[in-house]
């Protein structure tokens, strides 16, 4: 008996898996995944949280500037981090993200060798499609 039911592609998978650990955001205003991968291996991952055992949005509130949250953390940023943090090479990997990555964000992604950014939803910044196009990243919108 073979099944009729269709295995989901890469992109889906990785960007499903960023959607899960973008359940561990603890800033309510906006909740982001991020996965870093190589050859079809999670290399890293990433939630947007405030700075390891400081307190966080859930418990104590906003940092707001200019109506943008900066107590946190990005998620992408924070992918990167961790895997500095633990010794894995990133150089030349992709990253999913459930959102565009933020200007300061998208200049870390391309200065820890990223070649590749795939998101979800278009998230604010239209300067970092300009950046991807003369940093040589690949910068791609999944419909999933």
């Amino acid at each position: 008996m073979s099944s009729t039911r269709s295995r989901v592609s890469w992109d889906g998978y990785f960007m499903n898996i960023a959607k899960q650990v973008a359940t561990r955001s603890t800033c309510d205003r906006k909740s982001i995944g991020a996965v870093i991968v190589r050859d079809k291996t999670i290399l890293s991952t990433g939630y947007n949280g405030s700075i390891r055992g400081l307190p966080h949005c859930s418990e104590v509130g906003h940092e707001m500037e200019n109506g943008h949250c900066v107590r946190t953390v990005h998620a992408e940023a924070n992918a990167i981090c961790q895997a500095a943090r633990n010794g894995v090479n990133i150089n030349g990997a992709s990253i999913y993200i459930t959102a565009s990555p933020c200007y300061n964000c998208f200049k870390l992604i391309g200065n820890s060798g990223l070649k590749e950014v795939f998101y979800g939803e278009f998230y604010r910044d239209e300067r970092i499609t300009d950046l991807a196009n003369q940093a040589g990243i690949k910068l791609k919108k999944l419909d999933l």
